[in-house]
């Protein structure tokens, strides 16, 4: 079921919700599993993003579902903006599965998710998009590779 596995790889990516809508397949690389976020509310927010095993399938799915220029889309083949996407797909969602979550939440899933794998506290600033409590060090020193990141988002 697409919709639900929106979900599924919203927890497994850490993005916001409209870094993920406005997602474009032109910045989705499926063979190296990674996708560039490209815009985004904070500059640490412009990074790239493993895809992590257990949803791949899924954003192959969605990638080869339509010729939308976007990897979320309506039946109909369109892009979503947050309203578009919230009200006739989210809460349906959240409403089949008894929970009462808004998309912000699986945001918070996948970093508790990292945390509690034992995952290095900068990797998981990397793949959020955080720059919070990162040091100078972590901030302007620290490149990871794709790779590094996709070993990280894989132990969840």
């Amino acid at each position: 079921m697409p919709y639900y596995q929106i979900v599924l790889m919203l927890i497994y990516n850490g993005c916001r919700i409209s870094e993920f809508l406005s997602l474009k397949k032109e910045n989705i690389n499926l063979e190296e599993q990674y996708f560039d976020v490209v815009s985004s509310k904070t500059e640490n927010g412009i990074r790239r993003v493993p895809i992590a095993d257990k949803v791949l399938p899924m954003y192959k799915a969605w990638y080869m579902s339509s010729d939308c220029e976007y990897l979320l889309h309506t039946p109909a083949g369109k892009g979503f903006v947050y309203d578009s996407y919230y009200e006739p797909y989210w809460k349906p969602v959240m409403e089949a599965l008894g929970f009462d979550h808004k998309p912000h939440d699986t945001r918070h899933t996948c970093i508790s998710l990292l945390a509690e794998a034992h995952v290095d506290q900068t990797m998981i600033k990397k793949i959020v998009g955080h720059s919070g409590a990162m040091s100078l060090t972590e901030r302007i020193y620290t490149h990871l590779d794709t790779k590094a990141l996709l070993e990280a988002i894989n132990q969840i």
